[in-house]
């Protein structure tokens, strides 16, 4: 018998700043509230469906079509990288980068992919209804001093 070793799906996520500072979350339909983001395209056999050539391109893209906000996927998160059980028997990695949003003007939108869409300061993120892992994250990267998500390159308006 041939061992084949399981197969891990694995998540990016972004924690992305207003220019308030706050912080840009989605309710799913568990729910729940998480960051954005998704998985990487593998792409598609006849090249419709493009393949993602990071994991930071897969979450500028998912963060992208998901709120149309455009950002710069950053470093990733201290303590980021987790595992999420969202159903019994059902495991995703996730690993989460903090972001620079690009276009802080833009007013964020809701996809069809979640039910609501919710601006939190990080004061507030311990008392929502999220994953533990998403609110270290967030704790984690609004906590840096050298904070750069709310800086915009002038260059890049």
């Amino acid at each position: 018998m041939t061992y084949t070793p399981p197969l891990w799906p694995v998540s990016v996520k972004g924690v992305a700043l207003d220019t308030r500072g706050r912080v840009l979350l989605l309710k799913n339909e568990r729910d729940e509230w998480e960051l954005p983001g998704g998985r990487l395209e593998i792409g598609s056999a006849d090249g419709t469906v493009p393949t993602d050539a990071s994991p930071e391109a897969a979450l500028e893209r998912e963060i992208q079509e998901e709120t149309g906000w455009e950002v710069e996927a950053g470093p990733l998160i201290a303590g980021g990288t987790w595992i999420y059980q969202p159903i019994p028997g059902r495991r995703v990695l996730i690993v989460t980068y903090g972001c620079t949003v690009s276009t802080p003007d833009r007013p964020p939108v809701i996809s069809h992919e979640h039910k609501q869409l919710g601006m939190f300061t990080a004061d507030e993120v311990p008392d929502l209804n999220m994953p533990d892992g998403y609110k270290q994250a967030v704790a984690a990267w609004c906590g840096r001093a050298d904070h750069p998500a709310t800086l915009v390159d002038p260059e890049r308006i």
